[in-house]
């Protein structure tokens, strides 16, 4: 149980500390939960990293998936990413497997909020190998950057 608090303080304050572009929530199916702590980090013009953070079911699941991101979908301000990462789940329970996404993200013209909706199918690989195929989720971030 130390252990697992000592995890979950860690990874609570590398997201607190970090130079995250966009801090928010996710809202739906992630690993260990149905609401996570959720950042990105971009890496390039085309690509991001998408981290997901969930304490529930006696665990802290992680989602850590590298997106590119094709923009812009048509003449609003949306775009639309794919990729694929690790996840994990520590607790009374280990899983490890790896997750694609496919998502839509729209940052609101002046105002610093962004939302985004995605599918994450997952390939469950540690304690039982299965795939899920039915994971969505909605994401309302604050944009520390444009």
């Amino acid at each position: 149980m130390k252990k697992l608090l000592f995890f979950a303080l860690l990874t609570f304050g590398i997201f607190v500390s970090s130079n995250a572009q966009e801090l928010g929530v996710r809202f739906g199916d992630v690993t260990g939960g149905n609401v996570a702590l959720d950042a990105l980090f971009t890496t390039s013009d085309f690509s991001m990293v998408h981290a997901d953070v969930s304490f529930g079911n006696g665990g802290v699941g992680v989602d850590l998936l590298w997106d590119f991101v094709y923009r812009p979908l048509g003449d609003i301000p949306m775009n639309w990413y794919l990729g694929a990462g690790p996840v994990a789940f520590v607790g009374n329970d280990f899983i490890l497997g790896g997750a694609g996404e496919l998502g839509l993200a729209y940052k609101i013209p002046d105002v610093p909020i962004s939302i985004s909706a995605d599918w994450r199918p997952t390939f469950v690989l540690i304690d039982t190998s299965t795939f899920v195929g039915d994971r969505f989720g909605l994401n309302l971030r604050y944009v520390f950057r444009n």
